[in-house]
């Protein structure tokens, strides 16, 4: 099942309030996680283990390559490949939520890394 933006279940206006709002680094603040999804993200062992919002954008950034001169990670691409590493890491609640969060707040400061205009007009009604 891949990522869409449309499954999440965050409100317009939490979304907004999010993608203006300062990041303290507490996993909590990013809509879609709670105290289970905080658990399973601090598992694992070395660059895995993922304790703060910080370092959570950092995985969400080296998921956008590795490029080469044949292949460019393109957004959907990499919202793909977030999506998946956030079920391998066990979160199945609200999945879809934070990766549009992560991304969205994320295009704030890096303009192309995502645009939810991208997934317009695409009806597929697969559930999470």
């Amino acid at each position: 099942m891949p990522y869409d933006p449309r499954k999440s279940k965050v409100s317009d206006d939490k979304m907004e309030e999010w993608r203006v709002g300062t990041i303290t680094g507490d996993l909590n603040e990013v809509p879609g996680i709670g105290p289970a999804a905080v658990k399973k993200l601090a598992e694992g062992e070395g660059d895995d283990v993922v304790t703060n919002t910080y370092q959570l954008f950092g995985k969400f950034l080296m998921l956008k390559g590795p490029d080469s001169e044949e292949h460019k990670v393109e957004s959907f691409e990499h919202m793909e490949k977030f999506w998946h590493w956030l079920a391998n890491k066990g979160i199945s609640s609200h999945r879809s939520a934070i990766v549009k969060a992560v991304a969205e707040k994320t295009a704030t400061f890096f303009k192309d890394i995502y645009d939810a205009n991208d997934y317009e007009g695409d009806d597929d009604e697969d559930d999470e």
